[in-house]
């Protein structure tokens, strides 16, 4: 299984399309045989789709992330790609959390009204 956690400064972003990186870790067995950091396509500039189809071509099976707008959440699972939002914290624990069954997600944390995301 192949997972992208968005990624800032080592935390899980809140962000999901304007986070700098993603987290890509692949898990085997309950252990991570694999991780590389990705620049993300998109953080710079908004292009709808953009980050989603980089992510199906890199091979991942689910995403994590604060937050996510409805859009991509939906494109991502047209992929067959798992999302989980609401979460926080430094990536490593996430992952712990998540390869032990214990991860909840919940509400996505980026309000994606008519303005810019409040964080």
């Amino acid at each position: 299984m192949r997972i992208a956690v968005a990624t800032e400064d080592g935390y899980v972003a809140q962000h999901f399309g304007r986070c700098p990186k993603f987290t890509i870790l692949e898990v085997k067995d309950g252990q991570i045989v694999n991780q590389s950091v990705l620049e993300n396509p998109g953080y710079r500039t908004h292009q709808p789709g953009l980050v989603p189809t980089f992510l199906r071509n890199q091979g991942v099976d689910c995403v994590i992330a604060g937050g996510m707008g409805p859009n991509a959440v939906n494109m991502l699972e047209s992929f067959g790609i798992k999302v989980i939002l609401g979460v926080t914290g430094k990536v490593e624990e996430v992952m712990k959390a998540f390869i032990s069954g214990s991860l909840e997600g919940g509400e996505s944390l980026c309000d994606h009204g008519e303005h810019e995301c409040q964080h």
